[in-house]
C-alpha cells in the first residue's frame, strides 16, 4: 500500500524498475544517537543550500480527552491553551526535517528523521521524567514497524535553550569573563575601593612569585624559591592543567565587574574565569596566567572548544533546531497550530501564557512558517477533501502543475522503515500549492516590498489556524466545506445535564419544543457525550436563554429539564474553565467547576464579546474519530 501511495503521490525522472527500487528511492535518513554527529554535519550542508525546510512531528498524543481538542467553537486564546495543555504533557519521539529547493517543477528533497527520547545524559532532572501517551497514537507508531527499544536507548536527547541555561549553572563550569563589558556607572564606595586594592595586592604578588625564575644554584638561592613557593600557596595559587591560577572569592556579581576592570592592567598575559553557584550567581573569580599572547591565545581557543563540545553534549537534537532558526530559511508544516507550540516547549523554552507572547516568541525564532493547511484554503471552498493525498488529487483533477520529486540521499541501511514519509508529502504538496498559487521559492529573499506584502498574508497564520485546524488522530488535515459564517461567542450556549446517549439531533427535536426561544432557527452540536453547544443565529437569545433557565418563572418542558439537571453556561465559562486549567475528562465537569469559580476575567469581558469563530451547517465532530 505505501508503494502505491508513494507511486501516485510522486513523480520521478528515474523509472522504477520493480517494487524494491521504488521503496529505496523514497526512504527517508533514520538518524539516532549513534550516527548524529555525521548526520549532522550533512544536515547542516543541505541546509545551507537549500530554499525552504519542511518539518513533521511525532508525538506519544495530542489530548487526553475529547473536549480537549482544537474544535470549531474555539477561538485563538482556547485554543492556544489546548495545544499549550498538549505540547507540555504529550512527548515527542520523532521530527522529521527536510531541507529542499524547488527549481521550476523540479523539487530536490534532503530528508532526515530523527528519533528523539528525552534522556537525563547530564544527571540534572532534565528535560523530561515523565510525559502522558495516547494509545491510538503508539499503535499506528507500531504497526509502521517503530522500534520503541531503539528509541529509549538510541534516541537523541535534548535540552531546551531555556533548560541549557540552567543547566550551565547546575554543572559549575567555568566561564571565560569578557573584559569588553560596560564600565559600572555608579561611582565606587569605600568598600569597593579597599576590596580592589586588596586584590591588586594578591594578584602583583602571585603573578611576581609564579614568574620569578626557581633554577638557582646556591643553598641561599634554594631556601629563598622555597621562600616563594611557600608565599605562592598562601596567597592562593592553583594549577589550571599546566597553567598556574587563583581563586578569588567574590561575593556579588559587583564585585565581579570590580575584579574584571582591575585585570585590564595584567590582560597581557591573565584569563579571568568566573566559577558559578549552584544558585545562579557567581562563587569566585579564577585567574589563569599564561606564558605568553601566544600562549594566552591558545588557552582562549581551547576554552572555546571545551565550550562548543559541552554545548553540543547539552543541546542534543536542539543542534538542528538552532541551525534552522539560525538560517532563517522558511518553515513549512502542515500542522503549524499543533507542532510549534510542541518545538517551542521542547526545544525554546516554556510556553508563555497568553497566545500573543507565544507568536512574538515564535516569531523571533522562525520569521516565516508556511502552513500548507491555509495555502490549500487559498483556492478555494473544498468538498470530501480531509488529507494530504485527498488534497494533493483534487490539485491534479483540477491544476495542470506537475511536480518532479528527487531524492538526494538513500537510506539502504534502514531497509523497510517509512518513519518520516510525512515531511516529503508536505514539500510535495507545496510545491504543487506555490504552482497554482504562482508563490516564487526566489522570491522569498526579495526585498520588494510587493512581494513581503504577498509573504505576509501567506505565513505566520497561527491565528487562522486557530480558528479552523481540526486535526485527526492520523494527521489528516481537514478542509471546510459548503459555507462557514462567523459566529459571535456570545451567541453560544453550552448544554449539559441532558439524559445519556442523546444525539444532537435528539436533543435539538426535545428544545425545540421545550421554549419559545427554539422557534427560531439555532443549531446543535455535541462537544463530547456529556456537553453540547446550542448556536442561535438571533441575536441576544442565548442571553435570554441563560436568564430563563436561572429564573423561578421558567414553564413548560424545558423546567421539566432542568428539573432533571440540566445546566446552560455562556463562553465566558468555557474560557474561564480553559485559563483555569480545569482539564478534566468530562467537559460538564469542566463547566461545573468553573461556574462555581468567581469571575476572574470580567475585565475582559470587552474582549470576548468580540471574538468571533468560524461556524459551518455540516460540522459535527465526529466521535468515532475521538
Amino acid at each position: 500500500m505505501a508503494a502505491l501511495i508513494g507511486r501516485r503521490l510522486f513523480c520521478t525522472k528515474i523509472c522504477q524498475k520493480n517494487h524494491e527500487q521504488h521503496r529505496l528511492q523514497w526512504s527517508v535518513k533514520q538518524v539516532t544517537k549513534s550516527n548524529f554527529s555525521d548526520s549532522l554535519l550533512e544536515f547542516k550542508s543541505h541546509l545551507s543550500s537549500s530554499d525552504f525546510v519542511a518539518v513533521s512531528l511525532q508525538n506519544t498524543g495530542s489530548f487526553s480527552a475529547a473536549w480537549h481538542r482544537v474544535s470549531f467553537f474555539d477561538t485563538p486564546e482556547t485554543a492556544y491553551l489546548k495545544v499549550r495543555l498538549a505540547a507540555e504533557r504529550f512527548q515527542l519521539l520523532q521530527f522529521a526535517v527536510c531541507p529542499f529547493i524547488i527549481s521550476g517543477s523540479r523539487v530536490t528533497a534532503h530528508p532526515y528523521n530523527f528519533h528523539l527520547f528525552p534522556r537525563d545524559e547530564l544527571n540534572i532532572g532534565m528535560p523530561s521524567y515523565s510525559f502522558l501517551c495516547q494509545s491510538s497514537y503508539l499503535t499506528a507508531m507500531a504497526r509502521q514497524g517503530f522500534d520503541f527499544n531503539a528509541c529509549i536507548y538510541d534516541g537523541i536527547s535534548y535540552l531546551s535553550r531555556a533548560q541549557e541555561s540552567v543547566a550551565k549553572v547546575r554543572m559549575g563550569n567555568p566561564v571565560a569573563i569578557n573584559h569588553d563589558m560596560e564600565p559600572s556607572s555608579s561611582p565606587p564606595t569605600v568598600a569597593d575601593t579597599v576590596f580592589v586594592e586588596r586584590v591588586k595586592s594578591r594578584v602583583k604578588h602571585w603573578k611576581k612569585a609564579c614568574t620569578d625564575s626557581s633554577s638557582r644554584k646556591t643553598d641561599g638561592e634554594r631556601c629563598e624559591a622555597l621562600v616563594k613557593s611557600l608565599r605562592k600557596l598562601v596567597l592562593g595559587g592553583e594549577q589550571y592543567g599546566s597553567r598556574p591560577c587563583m581563586t578569588i572569592d567574590v561575593c556579588s556579581e559587583r564585585q565581579v565587574q570590580l575584579v574584571s576592570e582591575m585585570l585590564v592592567d595584567f590582560s597581557d598575559d591573565l584569563v579571568a574565569l568566573k566559577i558559578p553557584t549552584k544558585g545562579g550567581g557567581t562563587q569566585a573569580v579564577r585567574v589563569v596566567l599564561t606564558s605568553s599572547k601566544e600562549d594566552k591565545s591558545l588557552f582562549e581557543r581551547e576554552l572555546q572548544k571545551v565550550e562548543e563540545e559541552q554545548n553540543k553534549k547539552i543541546r542534543g537534537f536542539r543542534e538542528v533546531i538552532d541551525l534552522i532558526s539560525a538560517s532563517q530559511k522558511p518553515v513549512v508544516s502542515h500542522n503549524t497550530l499543533n507542532d510549534f507550540p510542541v518545538i517551542h516547549s521542547k526545544f525554546i523554552a516554556p510556553l508563555p501564557l497568553s497566545v500573543d507572547e507565544f507568536l512574538h516568541s515564535l516569531r523571533s525564532v522562525f520569521p516565516h512558517i508556511f502552513d500548507v493547511n491555509h495555502l490549500m484554503k487559498e483556492i478555494g471552498p473544498l468538498e470530501n477533501v480531509t488529507s494530504i493525498p485527498a488534497a494533493v488529487s483534487y490539485l491534479k483533477n483540477r491544476f495542470f502543475a506537475p511536480i518532479d520529486m528527487e531524492i538526494s540521499h538513500g537510506a539502504s541501511q534502514d531497509d523497510g522503515k517509512i518513519h518520516g514519509q510525512n515531511v516529503l508529502r508536505i514539500c510535495y504538496f507545496f510545491a504543487k500549492l506555490c504552482s497554482v498559487l504562482k508563490i516564487v521559492p526566489g522570491a522569498i529573499q526579495s526585498s520588494d516590498e510587493n512581494v513581503t506584502s504577498l509573504l505576509d498574508k501567506y505565513t505566520n497564520v497561527f491565528k487562522s489556524c486557530c480558528r479552523s485546524s481540526q486535526e485527526s488522530v492520523d494527521g489528516a488535515i481537514r478542509i471546510w466545506t459548503k459555507n462557514p459564517r462567523n459566529v459571535s461567542c456570545e451567541d453560544l450556549v453550552f448544554l449539559w445535564g441532558f439524559r445519556d446517549g442523546l444525539s444532537a439531533g435528539m436533543l435539538k427535536s426535545l428544545l425545540q419544543g421545550s421554549h419559545d426561544l427554539f422557534s427560531d432557527e439555532f443549531d446543535v452540536r455535541l462537544v463530547d457525550k456529556s456537553c453540547a453547544i446550542v448556536v442561535f443565529h438571533q441575536t441576544n437569545a442565548s442571553q435570554a436563554l441563560l436568564d430563563v433557565m436561572s429564573s423561578e418563572g421558567i414553564t413548560g418542558s424545558l423546567r421539566e429539564f432542568v428539573s432533571e439537571g440540566l445546566r446552560a453556561a455562556g463562553y465566558e465559562t468555557y474560557k474561564r474553565a480553559c485559563s483555569l486549567g480545569l482539564w478534566e475528562t468530562d467537559l460538564a465537569c469542566a463547566l461545573d467547576k468553573a461556574s462555581a469559580t468567581p469571575d476572574c476575567f470580567s475585565q475582559s469581558g470587552s474582549e470576548a464579546k468580540s471574538s468571533e469563530i468560524s461556524w459551518c451547517n455540516d460540522l459535527m465532530i465526529n466521535m468515532d474519530d475521538l
